[in-house]
């Protein structure tokens, strides 16, 4: 350990959050990182898994943020390449032009930043519809003129006479699109997702998730599209998340710019340990003092002592390695906490029957248990081996409970290729050249169970002074990860100035203006 290093931070988590937070410590402070990862991935979901030369996205990881911190901090790790000469970004009305030196692609070319276009679709009634939902003709075309009307009508319904005591996710639906566009396209998808009505998921979900997005800023939006060269242009500070057109993307997927952290990280002086298991988190005097970390493989246990200990690890696991007191009711709390888990089935594919244009496709059908399809050609074409075949990733969401989460591999592929047949998408299952299959638990913190109790997690988490919770299931929040970077970097910024207060971290929230004065 370096003389000038005084203090450690104990970071439990390999993700975006938590390789953040070991670089922004590297970086600014004298305290040295030691990131305790279980796999053997860095990324956490936002990970790249190589199959046999074709990698895949788990769940689809668009680089893109309202905040210039983390736009600037991925062009730091990874430069933007583009077919254009330089690119516009301005955030916080501030603009900058990026130069970008011509070249083509090649294998040399690897660690650098793709501008992709946004493409995403929603299969239903056997038709495709643009996602977000556009007023175009094709659209009335495909759900009818008379039913185009009564959606407008409910529509107007829902501006004039919403429902005011918003409390669940249907409220929420319902207020910001209409009672029969919510039903015709919102409903079954997201209780595919989640696997509760709409009426049992807090309406916080929908504030966290969609946000701002809306049938007048769609339209609206969609006007001043015609005025913009988006091409050349990534300033989209004020369009809606759900509504941006270009994004950038690693480009051999978000897994590249991860490993590329904790590689600089590492060359820096942090620790970094995968394979590792977090057993215990010893606390005396309201501190955490040290962890006990377990090798998965070996199953030898060492303690590592710490001035400070970020956490990205789920709450319920939190709690339950806590080796002080801990209040009832927040263990009652953490353990009515829920979670959805995910499966990717990933097929090579000789061929499809449609045209090769999306990123996702949301499979709006109910007789297929599918939620979402991506194309990973069009998220990257260096995510395919064989740039003549077709890769693509069918999402699954489901609890580790569920019958499809213990489908063997071969029982899960069949399944996964007999529902694109069911689809129309491939005519049969000769078409599947290879396939592999990715199983990942927890990966939506849910809305719903003890979480409307969630402050007696927070209120005692944050009495402890030296632990800073960060990231998607460290703080139990439905993140993207950008959101996950700035709580991180907020954590780091308390550690640094010795604030004790945790207000700032759990107020971030990436579709705010970040205190700036419109």
């Amino acid at each position: 350990m370096p003389n000038s290093v005084k203090q450690t931070a104990v970071i439990i988590g390999g993700g975006p959050a938590g390789l953040t937070a070991a670089y922004e410590l590297i970086k600014h402070s004298d305290v040295l990182p030691i990131v305790i990862e279980m796999s053997e991935f860095w990324g956490g979901i936002s990970r790249t898994e190589n199959h046999n030369g074709n990698r895949i996205d788990i769940g689809g990881h668009r680089f893109f943020s309202k905040s210039e911190i983390v736009m600037d901090w991925w062009q730091e790790i990874l430069p933007i390449y583009s077919d254009n000469a330089s690119i516009q970004i301005s955030y916080q009305n501030k603009s900058k032009q990026i130069e970008i030196e011509e070249s083509n692609i090649s294998d040399k070319d690897d660690n650098i930043l793709l501008v992709r276009k946004r493409k995403s679709r929603i299969f239903f009634n056997n038709k495709f519809f643009d996602y977000p939902i556009s007023l175009s003709f094709q659209t009335i075309l495909n759900l009818g003129f008379f039913n185009t009307f009564l959606i407008g009508l409910s529509y107007a319904k829902a501006v004039f006479f919403p429902i005011k005591k918003q409390i669940t996710l249907e409220h929420f639906f319902i207020n910001r699109f209409g009672n029969r566009l919510y039903k015709t396209f919102f409903k079954d998808y997201t209780e595919k997702v989640w696997g509760v009505p709409c009426s049992e998921i807090s309406s916080e979900w929908g504030a966290q998730r969609i946000k701002g997005l809306s049938i007048t800023k769609t339209l609206t939006n969609a006007v001043k599209n015609i005025f913009r060269n988006s091409k050349s242009d990534l300033s989209q500070k004020h369009t809606e998340t759900s509504l941006i057109e270009y994004f950038l993307y690693p480009k051999y997927g978000p897994g590249q710019m991860w490993e590329t952290v904790a590689e600089k990280a590492k060359n820096e002086g942090a620790i970094l340990k995968q394979n590792s298991k977090i057993t215990a988190i010893n606390i005396d005097k309201n501190k955490v003092t040290s962890v006990i970390v377990e090798n998965r493989f070996t199953k030898e246990k060492e303690t590592i002592a710490c001035d400070y200990c970020i956490s990205t690890m789920p709450i319920q696991e939190l709690i339950k390695g806590l080796s002080c007191p801990v209040p009832l009711k927040v263990k009652e709390v953490a353990n009515g906490l829920l979670y959805r888990d995910f499966v990717t089935v990933g097929l090579l594919l000789n061929q499809i029957n449609f045209k090769l244009e999306d990123n996702w496709i949301y499979i709006q059908e109910s007789y297929v248990k599918v939620g979402r399809l991506q194309v990973f050609n069009n998220w990257s074409p260096f995510m395919v081996n064989d740039s003549t075949k077709i890769w693509v990733g069918l999402e699954y969401f489901c609890n580790e409970i569920d019958d499809l989460w213990h489908f063997s591999e071969s029982k899960m592929i069949q399944f996964a290729s007999d529902e694109m047949i069911q689809l129309g998408f491939i005519n049969s299952v000769e078409n599947v050249l290879d396939a592999k299959v990715i199983k990942v638990p927890k990966t939506y913190p849910a809305y719903f169970g003890s979480y409307s109790e969630f402050n007696e997690i927070r209120n005692f988490t944050d009495s402890i002074e030296n632990l800073y919770l960060v990231g998607r299931n460290g703080m139990h929040k439905y993140n993207n990860q950008d959101h996950s970077m700035l709580t991180a970097m907020q954590a780091v910024q308390n550690i640094i100035n010795n604030h004790k207060d945790k207000s700032n971290i759990w107020s971030i929230n990436t579709e705010e203006e970040y205190h700036e004065q419109k």
